[in-house]
């Protein structure tokens, strides 16, 4: 099964493979636990592929650099792994600023709205993104529902 997975949750995948220790100290993830990390990779085990985006990847490289070394160089390296492991889509910017979504949710998610397939699950922690797939018919699941936020 093929896994599109939202910014936030890339992150947290990400800063929880450097060091699980790093998500209490991450401060874009304090909403997490390492429990939500081991969830988060328990829902992506073998055999889901992960399918980001330039877009997501940008904003992922942008907020998990967001803290102190040598956590930082670490979690930079699990990055680079995690961006050699995925599976990597693009979308012209332009071709979704005519999506309803685009003023209300940016570029970012109007990508992942249009890059996603009858055949693969949108994954996000998001909740706006998360109404705006499931009213466009999209495959989605809400990761805070499956943890119990």
């Amino acid at each position: 099964m093929r896994i599109v997975l939202d910014a936030q949750l890339l992150v947290l995948l990400v800063v929880g493979a450097a060091s699980t220790a790093y998500i209490g100290r991450h401060k874009r993830l304090r909403a997490y636990t390492t429990g939500d990390y081991l969830l988060l990779c328990k829902r992506l085990a073998p055999p889901a592929e992960i399918v980001v985006t330039p877009n997501v990847l940008t904003e992922v490289s942008n907020i998990a650099g967001q803290i102190a070394e040598p956590a930082r160089g670490k979690v930079m390296a699990a990055l680079a792994g995690m961006i050699a492991a995925t599976s990597e889509r693009s979308v012209r910017s332009a071709d979704v600023t005519g999506r309803p979504e685009f003023r209300r949710l940016g570029l970012t998610d109007s990508v992942l709205l249009t890059t996603s397939s009858d055949s693969e699950l949108l994954l996000t922690a998001d909740l706006d993104l998360y109404l705006a797939a499931s009213y466009s018919g999209i495959r989605v699941e809400n990761f805070n529902f499956t943890r119990g936020a």
